[in-house]
């Protein structure tokens, strides 16, 4: 037997599934905590002008009527936007056509779907951990300077952490794209502040910047899968040539258009305040649990808690029927965390119940 010391394996580390979501939580017979999609059926005049597509869908879908309704919201040129089959496609977008690119960091925790795709394309992603003890706030100076592309959320997903615009707006500089994922910018609110507070989908001062927009979430259209791109001609002009022929159907062009107008956006103002509300009243009683950890001045749709033990409080919450999303598969986070979606209040209070039981058992 040989004298040698045993050689020791180095400690098993363990990627976070980047490709799970919510929707793998949400099965069917369970209360869906787990989904940040408002379930609220589509007004009029946004299911109307869908509806009415299904008459002339042999003709192939023409995005200019879209394109030109978002620009317009936006105070931008047309060919300042590229519509898109919902906002993951535009980072797979973006991933493909960006692949000059050397040193690519994505800021976490936050969606999983831009990482993924960067690496889909062959892209050696490095990770900029924002800190749970100082609530996941940005330090620009966290991110290395010769970054050429940076990807961050604002309000990110999962934290729902509303990053103050002028310091994401310090992360633009010459030879860098920056991509700000605005896929809940719609939920947000401020006192005092028309408009989405922290948003730069109107700015066209800052170098190599990219705004990415959803129109799932608060209007319910999940399945119809409608998002856009905001950013200067030339920088979008690389991604559509890599997006798929007639990527965006007619009826998903038809909701572009009807959210793009002005009775849209007074609709969404009034659907973020009633959210807010409603988020105040979970984040209340979520501060009655010892124990749990809300994570400071949520500002989306849903909310991020601390909670050790929180996989076995999960399964247990999912053998009461309700559905909560794993925070584990989040970088940065862990098996402590737990994401709740923002419901109404009924529902919010039969959570607590049920959650406090769990806690107390």
């Amino acid at each position: 037997m040989s004298d040698q010391p045993s050689a020791v394996a180095p400690p098993t580390v363990v990627e976070p599934d980047l490709a799970h979501h919510g929707d793998a939580e949400a099965t069917a017979g369970l209360i869906d905590l787990a989904v940040n999609v408002r379930r609220a059926r589509p007004p009029a005049w946004l299911a109307d002008p869908i509806a009415a597509t299904l008459t002339d869908l042999a003709r192939y879908p023409d995005p200019t009527p879209a394109r030109a309704a978002v620009a317009a919201r936006h105070r931008r040129h047309p060919n300042e936007v590229l519509l898109t089959a919902g906002a993951a496609e535009g980072f797979v977008l973006i991933a493909q056509a960006l692949r000059g690119v050397r040193r690519p960091v994505v800021v976490h925790p936050q969606f999983t779907e831009p990482e993924a795709a960067l690496r889909a394309a062959g892209h050696p992603v490095e990770r900029v951990l924002l800190d749970a003890a100082d609530d996941f706030r940005l330090d620009p100076a966290r991110v290395p300077a010769d970054a050429d592309l940076v990807m961050i959320g604002n309000p990110t997903n999962p934290t729902s952490v509303l990053h103050p615009a002028q310091t994401v707006a310090a992360l633009a500089r010459p030879g860098r794209v920056l991509v700000v994922d605005e896929a809940f910018a719609d939920t947000t609110i401020a006192a005092g502040r028309p408009g989405e507070p922290e948003s730069l989908a109107e700015r066209r001062d800052l170098p190599g910047l990219l705004v990415i927009r959803s129109l799932t979430k608060t209007w319910g259209l999940a399945g119809l899968r409608i998002g856009y791109l905001l950013g200067a001609a030339e920088l979008l002009s690389r991604l559509a040539a890599v997006q798929p022929l007639w990527a965006v159907s007619t009826p998903a062009l038809a909701a572009a258009s009807a959210c793009a107008s002005d009775v849209a956006v007074q609709a969404e103002r009034a659907i973020a305040a009633d959210l807010a509300a409603d988020r105040d009243h979970l984040v209340a009683r979520l501060a009655e649990l010892p124990g749990v950890r809300v994570v400071s001045r949520p500002a989306s749709a849903f909310v991020l808690l601390h909670l050790p033990g929180a996989t076995l409080v999960r399964a247990a919450l999912r053998e009461r029927g309700w559905a909560v999303r794993r925070g584990d598969t989040f970088p940065g986070l862990g098996p402590d965390w737990l994401r709740v979606a923002v419901r109404d209040r009924n529902t919010t209070d039969a959570f607590i119940d049920v959650l406090r039981e769990i806690m107390e058992a």
